[in-house]
């Protein structure tokens, strides 16, 4: 098979190509790049690999970085891009189910792409737009088939993450994990607990985000690949009720941990620990705190009022509203976005007094009570009490103040 017409990612890459099979080395476009080219996708990295040494891509290009070289990847600077370049190489010796303890290069394309973990992953691609498949990964890809590259059970001791990448995989390709390598991620679903939370989580986030969530979190519950994640042990149940909720996709990752907190029927504080397991980031664990008591609003039919909106933000309220459409309890966009722009203040700074006019106006002396006044009117600003107008506030900050 032969690309006729290759992405810009590739033709702006064509020289580094062309450069090292001048000097004599095979080179080759690699990966989830030429997997998506052929089907049609946005290509975000453009792997090389090549016959050459990392010495001798040195000697070759005049700008590099040697970002791997231990396992041969040396990174080549053209012009304002930089490509990795990685040697052709053999691996062994997966202590920790991850990384290889050893790296060989060599010189064989046959030898690097059957240590690859999918077929459909396992192309290469010439200068020319000639594809390399060695594996079936052309078929695999029309069928829409994840199968593994050689035998299963060894590429996922190799690298156990491997598993969870396929059922990514079948999220976001919309393909079907083949029965002999979905076998083996369940026969050896329990070496993901050697993985590093921090990428299990990367991976079922995609899952997550994919277009065909529902079928890669079916395989994920199917293989037991969830029981080795955290705070999941028992989550079966409720990631099967997930699975069976309507396909429309979701749109971030907060919309995701929102929707499994909710699943999972879990309070704020459960929420701050849950997230702290999976090794979220702080921002991501403040928004699905703020968004949870909306979304718990939505479901029970409750009014949302003008403070929520204001606590929240627009991005949090849409979070929830995003789940609770899920459930049949959504409203629309338009008009939630229309409440939020009509509040009278969207943050405190807007408040036309501040500290200085309450301690000039009131002869006050700075303390709580300052802060409690100023808590007060923004209240009450908010709930359209008294209007965002200096007299009013400071004639509502007297009474209050003498009551």
């Amino acid at each position: 098979m032969k690309l006729t017409e290759l992405p810009t990612e590739f033709v702006q890459a064509l020289p580094v190509l062309r450069t090292i099979t001048q000097a004599g080395f095979e080179a080759y476009f690699v990966g989830g790049s030429v997997r998506d080219a052929l089907l049609g996708k946005q290509i975000h990295d453009v792997d090389i690999a090549t016959s050459a040494y990392p010495a001798e891509i040195k000697q070759i290009f005049r700008r590099t970085v040697d970002t791997g070289i231990k396992h041969g990847t040396v990174t080549v600077l053209q012009q304002d891009l930089a490509y990795e370049v990685t040697t052709f190489r053999t691996e062994s010796g997966y202590q920790d189910f991850r990384r290889p303890d050893h790296v060989t290069f060599v010189r064989s394309l046959r030898e690097d792409l059957k240590r690859r973990d999918f077929t459909i992953n396992a192309l290469a691609l010439q200068h020319d737009g000639t594809i390399i498949d060695l594996f079936a990964g052309l078929t695999d890809l029309e069928n829409k088939v994840i199968r593994a590259v050689g035998d299963p059970n060894e590429r996922f001791h190799e690298d156990a993450l491997r598993m969870m990448r396929a059922v990514r995989f079948e999220s976001q390709l919309g393909f079907s994990i083949e029965p002999v390598t979905a076998t083996a991620i369940q026969t050896h679903h329990q070496l993901l607990s050697k993985i590093a939370i921090e990428r299990i989580h990367d991976e079922f986030v995609k899952l997550m985000l994919g277009k065909a969530r529902i079928a890669g979190l079916t395989s994920f519950i199917q293989t037991e690949l969830y029981s080795q994640c955290p705070d999941f042990e028992t989550a079966a149940p409720a990631l099967t009720a997930i699975a069976q909720l309507p396909a429309t996709a979701l749109t971030d990752e907060a919309a995701v941990w929102l929707l499994l907190v909710q699943q999972l029927q879990l309070d704020v504080e459960q929420v701050k620990t849950f997230l702290r397991h999976w090794k979220s980031a702080n921002e991501l664990l403040q928004a699905v705190s703020c968004s949870l008591p909306l979304l718990q609003k939505m479901l029970a039919q409750q009014p949302l009022h003008n403070w929520d909106f204001y606590q929240a933000g627009l991005t949090n309220v849409l979070t929830a509203n995003q789940i609770a459409t899920l459930y049949g309890a959504g409203t629309s966009v338009a008009t939630l976005t229309t409440r939020y722009q009509r509040l009278p203040l969207k943050k405190r700074s807007e408040l036309v007094v501040n500290g200085g006019d309450l301690l000039k106006a009131l002869k006050l002396k700075p303390g709580p009570k300052l802060g409690q006044l100023l808590a007060a009117l923004e209240q009450a600003v908010v709930a359209g009490d008294i209007s965002n107008e200096k007299t009013a506030l400071l004639a509502a900050a007297a009474e209050l103040n003498n009551a």
